[in-house]
């Protein structure tokens, strides 16, 4: 069954390795599609119930993207030229997000803005907030709600690390702890992330971030 807005019902493994086709409205005058990575359509999602945003359609390209950034720019430059005519805006929910300011570098080359930071997990922090932190947290090891759901296909099969546990202190045995933004107050999701941290070997701390930074910029780009 469908979401409320049309959207296919989320299925993580969906999202990460096929992403989500806007949603069965269609384009009309004043819509804006959201391009975004597959790790952010739940909360982006949410947001839109939340506030009302009906006018704003979401895409999301695979999540698992994220194992090669290089393919980012070209992903994000062939979605945005399918569905540019269609729309009277195009917004990128991405940050740079591993791809050396080749991202930045696409989306001025093809008019259309995108989310301001390194990482999700800079604007779940809030940029300024992860940023003052940034010097006293080189060791840590993050995840957000959707990265503790997908954490074996993220970082312990890529890793290798489901075939060679014995490689996990050569990989992260200059951190200290795994941080868990929450964006959620889920205690399963707390549960599960603790185990994250275990299995890593890191110490573990948790921060509820909620949607950081993330809603004040759809906000902006959903307009009055």
């Amino acid at each position: 069954m469908a979401l409320t807005d049309g959207t296919p019902p989320l299925d993580d493994t969906t999202l990460t390795e096929q992403g989500l086709a806007p949603g069965a409205q269609g384009a009309s005058p004043g819509r804006v599609l959201l391009i975004a990575c597959g790790a952010l359509a739940h909360e982006i999602l949410a947001l839109k119930r939340m506030n009302g945003w009906d006018h704003l359609d979401l895409q999301c390209l695979p999540a698992n993207l994220h194992l090669w950034p290089d393919r980012i720019p070209a992903a994000v430059e062939a979605a945005v030229a399918q569905h540019r005519a269609a729309y009277d805006g195009i917004f990128i929910v991405y940050a740079d997000c591993g791809t050396g300011g080749l991202l930045q570098q696409k989306c001025k080359e093809l008019g259309v803005e995108m989310v301001e930071g390194p990482h999700c997990y800079s604007f779940f922090e809030g940029n300024a907030a992860f940023a003052a932190k940034a010097e006293d947290e080189f060791t840590a090891f993050y995840l957000t709600d959707f990265l503790v759901r997908q954490f074996d296909a993220f970082v312990w099969r890529p890793m290798g690390l489901d075939r060679h546990p014995e490689l996990r202190d050569m990989y992260f045995g200059n951190y200290t702890k795994l941080v868990y933004q929450a964006q959620l107050d889920d205690p399963a999701l707390d549960a599960k992330a603790q185990d994250c941290a275990a299995r890593l070997g890191l110490a573990y701390e948790r921060r509820f971030t909620g949607y950081g930074d993330l809603a004040p910029t759809l906000a902006r780009v959903a307009g009055p």
